[in-house]
């Protein structure tokens, strides 16, 4: 049985509305990439990763490839910004619904608290994401995925897709300046 949130159903009613083929696993909580694609026995590489930032004063969902990470300078660049950092847990869990790990890359479905000043969450994807033919993500739970065909992805999204990514070479931690 299916541990489905109600972020889960929206992903679910939302792909089926659009008629899009999809494949649902269940399995063990996930919190980190690899450990998604362990699990889905899956590469990493289409594993799709949702990163929430805070550029300037405004939430922007980064959705990317598991095996990439953003360049920061690129996101400054493309947003025109001086001021980026990571969201933290809490902002995460009030914007998203969702504990850090399990944010799926479908920012509309995304529903922030009503303290928020932003009212819904845009998105930014990156290119890379669509050099494979499929994506898997965590499915607004750690122990739900979902696999679908990129191109699907797109056509249901029309997203924002720019180039901000570079190859995970290290695993050190963003700089905020």
């Amino acid at each position: 049985m299916i541990a489905e949130t109600t972020l889960t159903q929206k992903i679910i009613e939302l792909l089926t509305q659009n008629k899009v083929e999809y494949i649902i696993k269940e399995h063990a909580p996930t919190p980190t990439s690899e450990d998604s694609a362990r699990e889905r026995g899956e590469s990493k590489k289409i594993g799709a990763k949702a990163l929430l930032f805070k550029i300037e004063k405004k939430f922007i969902l980064t959705i990317l490839p598991a095996d990439r990470q953003v360049d920061s300078k690129i996101l400054k660049s493309l947003y025109k910004a001086k001021n980026i950092r990571m969201a933290t847990l809490e902002e995460l869990q009030e914007l998203t619904g969702c504990e850090k790990g399990a944010v799926p890359p479908f920012g509309l479905l995304l529903t922030p608290t009503a303290n928020q000043e932003q009212s819904e969450i845009d998105m930014i994807i990156d290119q890379a994401l669509f050099d494979e033919e499929y994506m898997a993500f965590n499915a607004g739970s750690l122990t739900t995925s979902i696999k679908m065909k990129t191109s699907d992805y797109k056509k249901i999204l029309n997203p924002k897709i720019e180039n901000f990514t570079k190859e995970n070479n290290t695993q050190q931690p963003l700089n905020n300046n």
